[in-house]
């Protein structure tokens, strides 16, 4: 198992790397909408292990119109980014309304109310499968659309997406050595067996390591990288346990099985939901007004 883990991190790394450094944000966009439809796929097939059926391509569309709507949002005077492009005058209309994700999310609420009035499934699955539905969008697409945003941050974007991604990354890997290796106090039995509360220092500490290295590439102050790596940290090791409680919850062990050594592609970037976001707040709100 352990050879398989490396040999498809060896595969699919570089290959990550080399989309987020040197691909533009619109490829990032369609990158993360291909990553995204898999993982909410994934998701579903959760959700009907325990017989709730979600609206599986509604969600979807809806999914891929918040990741354009993130995308654009980069290419509109959001946040003080610059205008980075110039419209044809016949589609100025479309920065005029400004597109957000609350409109992406009645959007869904609209074509959820049609599905469930006018589609021939029984009425009993209509609750469960609006839950399994908005949850999807909501717990799985919305947070990883964020990913378009931090690459689309002026002059440093694809390197911080780039360190929230790798202090995952080294945090994912220390901590399972750790574990394996003299892992004894168990960190959530309940939810995940194999996890020790020495594998959460170590992959803690990774982190923070990364942080260190990163301060070479970046000009972030080194406190703000380390904040950022041990928020990030924290959320990438809720989410992973969030994942846990979901498969729990399904009666599953691994979400997939597409990645070898790894389960599934909601198993490989149940850390990254979570860490992403935190990244991203943690620049616009704490350390970018203060840039």
């Amino acid at each position: 198992m352990t050879w398989k883990r490396i040999a498809t991190a060896a595969v699919l790394i570089p290959f990550v790397v080399g989309i987020v450094l040197w691909g533009s944000t619109a490829i990032v966009a369609l990158a993360l909408g291909l990553v995204t439809l898999l993982a909410l796929f994934e998701y579903f097939a959760l959700g009907e292990a325990i017989g709730h059926r979600a609206y599986r391509f509604w969600t979807a569309t809806c999914a891929l119109v918040l990741i354009f709507v993130q995308w654009f949002a980069t290419m509109a005077p959001t946040y003080g980014f610059p205008r980075r492009m110039t419209v044809h005058r016949n589609l100025d209309f479309l920065f005029r309304i400004s597109p957000t994700a609350q409109d992406v999310f009645f959007l869904f609420v609209l074509g959820v109310a049609v599905l469930t009035l006018w589609t021939k499934r029984p009425q009993v699955e209509a609750l469960p499968a609006a839950g399994v539905s908005a949850s999807g969008l909501i717990l799985v697409a919305f947070p990883l659309s964020y990913a378009v945003r931090l690459h689309a941050v002026p002059f440093q974007g694809p390197l911080l997406l780039l360190f929230s991604m790798v202090i995952i990354w080294v945090g994912d890997s220390a901590g399972y050595f750790v574990g394996r290796s003299i892992g004894k106090h168990p960190l959530a039995p309940h939810l995940s067996p194999k996890k020790t509360w020495e594998g959460t220092v170590a992959s803690f500490l990774g982190s923070l390591l990364v942080a260190m290295v990163f301060a070479r590439f970046l000009t972030v102050p080194l406190p703000h990288l380390l904040a950022m790596a041990a928020l990030g940290n924290v959320a990438g090791q809720i989410g992973d346990l969030l994942e846990s409680a979901y498969k729990r919850s399904a009666g599953i062990k691994d979400s997939g099985s597409i990645l070898p050594g790894h389960g599934g592609v909601l198993d490989r970037i149940d850390a990254l939901i979570l860490a992403i976001p935190v990244v991203w707040y943690y620049w616009i709100l704490i350390y970018s007004p203060r840039s």
